[in-house]
């Protein structure tokens, strides 16, 4: 009985052993008063004619002790019958009163066993809902984490668009400026947070994995302890009157996988324990969860506008040098079209020069057919030869000049096909900076964060 009291509740005590009917010592009867001995009888001495009549008779004394003893067996035999009697009646009332009593505590351990499994099974209850509620809160984040993962689509491509648009700048503007290393840095940025967010949802996937299987153990137990009430709750209702009790003397022995009430106890409190465990994981993940997202997001934001902000500063270093440029290209084509002037009045004075050198060349030739004396070195001819070495170191100068001034103007012309050539290289590098780069950019989501939640 203790051991089966300690299998269903732990708190019941030893039932009283039923008590047995008191043993009522025999004690012999008493003998007769007087034994008739039949060769000590007196023998008659009417003869042999009466022997016939006398042989199997008693005297009247030992009729009497006969009767006596007679009346005394029964009156023995009555008062041991009503001595039995008495003590039956004792035995049933004793025997009905401990049966009750014990009945009724069987049923009081009963209705203590039932308190304890109602209370982990509300316990358990409360646990899986708990529970449930939990893993429906950390499938909803890793939805987050997944949509987030999907949103970081959009930027990576836009980054390797980028990359590779600025990868068709012509030569001279195809350097590694600050622009390049942003957007190096920004394609980094994003493949670190699509490796975390990755992790992370795997993370999520084995946490919500564990919950269930946690929370499936709570179900089991649960479900184990609903049937056991129901079973206990059955017993309870059981009396001496039920119509669906039978004998089963087989269900005295102990299962030998039977638990005891400390392990039955702490099966349950594991289980519980085992799933605040894992509910509390679940709670610093889901935590975990919305810290991830909101940096990432900020680290995005912030290396978006970093990367922007390079556009801005180096397309207006682009507008600038272009700028510049153009008003160089004024400057050369004015100076190409003074050039071209000069050289033309260059020419002019070179024309003007030999026409007066021919003049002067004449003159002298004429004078050389002088007749005789007439040959004469005079003044018109010294100042004729003076005049035509002036005129001839003139025109080597100005045929040197229109020279310099010819290379000038070849100078110029190379130096305006250079100026516009950087020009267009400037046009088409601003164009896919700013037109294809950073148009391409607006499609960049404007957080995260609020991306995770569509």
């Amino acid at each position: 009985e203790d051991a089966r009291a300690g299998s269903g509740g732990g708190s019941a005590m030893a039932l009283p052993e039923e008590p047995q009917p008191p043993i009522v010592p025999s004690c012999p009867l008493p003998g007769k008063i007087c034994d008739v001995v039949r060769s000590e009888r007196p023998r008659s001495c009417c003869g042999m004619a009466m022997a016939g009549l006398r042989t199997a008779k008693y005297q009247l004394p030992e009729w009497h002790r006969r009767n006596a003893g007679i009346y005394y067996k029964a009156f023995t035999v009555g008062e041991e019958a009503e001595r039995g009697r008495a003590e039956a009646k004792h035995l049933v009332k004793q025997a009905a009163a401990s049966a009750q009593r014990g009945q009724q505590y069987s049923k009081n351990t009963l209705g203590q066993r039932l308190q304890d499994i109602q209370f982990w099974r509300t316990e358990l209850q409360k646990e899986i809902m708990e529970l449930d509620a939990e893993t429906n809160l950390l499938a909803a984040q890793k939805l987050r984490l997944e949509r987030a993962l999907d949103a970081t689509e959009v930027p990576y491509a836009v980054v390797i668009d980028n990359l590779e648009c600025r990868d068709r700048r012509q030569p001279p503007d195809l350097v590694i400026d600050q622009v390049e290393r942003q957007l190096l840095k920004e394609a980094e940025l994003i493949r670190d947070i699509r490796d975390l967010l990755k992790r992370t949802i795997i993370q999520a996937t084995t946490q919500i994995r564990s919950n269930r299987i946690q929370k499936e153990n709570c179900e089991l137990d649960w479900s184990d302890k609903a049937e056991a009430y129901h079973i206990d709750d059955k017993n309870v209702s059981y009396g001496p009157d039920s119509t669906n009790v039978q004998s089963h003397p087989s269900s005295l022995k102990f299962e030998e996988n039977a638990s005891t009430p400390k392990s039955w106890a702490q099966f349950s409190h594991d289980n519980i324990s085992s799933a605040e465990q894992e509910k509390l994981a679940s709670v610093q993940l889901r935590s975990l969860i919305n810290s991830i997202i909101h940096d990432a997001s900020e680290d995005l934001r912030l290396q978006r506008a970093a990367v922007n902000e390079a556009f801005d500063s180096h397309c207006r270093e682009l507008a600038e040098a272009k700028l510049r440029l153009e008003q160089h290209l004024q400057q050369i084509l004015k100076d190409i079209g003074e050039e071209e002037a000069n050289i033309a009045n260059l020419k002019k004075a070179i024309r003007d020069k030999e026409a007066y050198l021919k003049v002067a060349q004449t003159r002298l030739y004429d004078r050389s057919f002088r007749p005789n004396v007439e040959l004469c070195r005079d003044e018109p001819q010294f100042r004729l030869v003076s005049e035509v070495e002036e005129l001839t170191v003139f025109l080597e100068a100005l045929k040197r000049k229109l020279m310099e001034s010819e290379q000038n103007l070849k100078n110029l012309e190379e130096t305006r096909m250079k100026l516009e050539k950087e020009i267009a290289v400037k046009a088409n590098s601003i164009f896919i900076d700013r037109e294809k780069c950073m148009g391409y950019r607006l499609r960049y989501p404007v957080d995260l964060e609020v991306a995770s939640y569509k």
